[in-house]
């Protein structure tokens, strides 16, 4: 690791540069963005191969319906429109979201709805998001409105609840992490590598519309945890998230240059406008960040998740890269994921060894929940994997067909 900007004088007289805040040098010599380190050197886990992927050859037509839109670079303060509900608390919310006498569900109804279903992640999304950039006709005072807390506490238990149920539980960081530092060579289950040799141009597009509800809003919810941090892990999370957010350059931005991979792919680049397509899986992924990061008593399940995601996310972008360049989809689409394997190759050294070591030294308490946090991101991302890869493999669209 060396502070940037840097100059490397490599053994052909030629010098490579990079000014980023902090860069990974490889010493190994397998990484294939040499000199920089793109996680190459972990080590890989022996498994049966994978089953044959089921070729694709046509677009579903509820696929063209769905993304069939002007493709637009409109990025105005007004948030998006307002979704149609899915079930009765997302019915009853925003009818009360509509018109403030009207009282919103009771927090009974939501305890007993599936929490990973689509009604309560639909519902939970829109009181998230007006933490975020809110909607175009819900007034800005709603966001911290009294009577809508009940409601969203009572989704946010029952949400919880089911991953404490249904992840594991008591471990340490580093058992949890040790498994996320080694390769699998079973590539079933894997999104980026099914997109990487077998996905077509309209799965692509799928991905990207329903990954846009977080990349167009990239690293936001992880800023939450900053100010309940101290000493190493702030200063790291704070320099992961000054990268994140361009290093000072407004054009650098990752949710500025997920923008340009949309517009790459003809698809509408206006903040959370496929928030009508995407169903529970893909919105669950998206919850479990701003629940993770609006509480300060899950701080250590929110850095145990941003960690996992910067630890997997040098390889799945390189195979994503590479989808990109194999289906034409255009030089901002690849340069998006192309970006982030040399930066997350980076960002994973930083978050483990300041950021969860900084928070451990402090908290040593929190190190199973951090765990936790990793656990849950595996958890969801395999659901929303599993959700994508049976639609695509039967030739159908990923995306809510309700």
């Amino acid at each position: 690791m060396i502070e940037g900007p840097v100059e490397i004088l490599q053994e052909d007289g030629t010098i490579a540069t990079s000014d980023r805040f902090i860069v990974a040098v490889c010493t190994c010599g397998r990484s294939r963005k040499h000199p920089w380190c793109d996680t190459s050197h972990r080590r890989h886990t022996k498994s049966p191969a994978p089953a044959a992927a089921r070729a694709v050859t046509s677009l579903p037509e509820t696929t063209r319906r769905a993304l069939m839109t002007a493709t637009t670079t409109d990025h105005s303060p007004a948030g998006p429109s307002m979704p149609s509900p899915r079930g009765p608390v997302s019915a009853g919310l925003f009818a009360a979201l509509a018109s403030p006498q009207q009282a919103p569900p009771d927090a009974g109804e939501a305890a007993v709805t599936d929490p990973y279903g689509e009604d309560l992640h639909l519902a939970l999304y829109v009181l998230y998001e007006l933490h975020y950039r809110g909607f175009a006709d819900i007034a800005e005072d709603r966001e911290w409105d009294p009577a809508l807390m009940p409601l969203r506490r009572a989704l946010e238990e029952r949400f919880l609840g089911a991953l404490r149920a249904d992840v594991l539980s008591g471990r340490s960081a580093d058992e949890a992490f040790s498994e996320l530092l080694v390769e699998s060579t079973d590539h079933r289950d894997s999104v980026a590598h099914y997109l990487e040799h077998s996905g077509e141009l309209w799965q692509i597009r799928e991905y990207a519309a329903l990954r846009s509800l977080y990349h167009l809003k990239e690293a936001d919810p992880h800023a939450w945890v900053i100010p309940r941090l101290r000493g190493r892990a702030k200063a790291g999370m704070a320099a992961i998230e000054y990268d994140e957010f361009g290093a000072g350059r407004a054009e650098n931005i990752h949710a500025q240059l997920f923008a340009e991979l949309m517009a790459d792919l003809g698809l509408d680049t206006r903040y959370g406008h496929y928030l009508q397509a995407a169903p529970a899986p893909a919105l669950a992924a998206v919850n479990v960040m701003t629940l993770f990061g609006l509480h300060r008593a899950l701080r250590g399940a929110l850095v145990g998740h941003f960690a996992c995601v910067e630890v997997t996310s040098s390889p799945g972008s390189r195979r994503l890269a590479s989808a990109m360049r194999r289906t034409g989809a255009g030089p901002a689409a690849e340069r998006f994921y192309a970006e982030h394997v040399e930066a997350d190759a980076v960002h994973e050294q930083v978050v483990r060894r300041e950021v969860i070591g900084g928070l451990l030294a402090e908290e040593p308490r929190l190190d199973s929940e951090v765990a936790f946090g990793a656990d849950v991101t595996v958890h969801l991302e395999s659901r929303l994997a599993s959700h994508l890869l049976k639609a695509w493999r039967t030739e159908q669209s990923a995306l809510f067909q309700g």
